[in-house]
């Protein structure tokens, strides 16, 4: 698959995860620490680096948004995890 297109789509999930962040109130630090997870990693998502899926559900939690939002956003930029 073209890289390009692939960063597109990692880019534009990235995206959703920091609008929904905001919506959320929280900063990099007070999410990834809810999530469970380091700021880095949590910030590079947002910069257009498709997570490990598994870290979809600990996300969702930590923004206060269903997981089948989290899941539709997944499948709508699924191409950022596509090989």
């Amino acid at each position: 698959m073209n890289t390009i297109r692939r960063e597109f789509w990692a880019e534009m999930f990235g995206d959703g995860i920091r609008i929904n962040r905001e919506r959320a109130g929280l900063s990099i630090e007070e999410a990834a620490h809810s999530a469970g997870m380091e700021s880095y990693d949590w910030a590079a998502i947002e910069c257009g680096h498709a997570p490990d899926l598994n870290c979809l559900r600990p996300m969702a939690d930590a923004m206060s948004i269903g997981y089948d939002e989290m899941v539709t956003m997944a499948a709508l930029c699924r191409e950022a995890w596509e090989l």
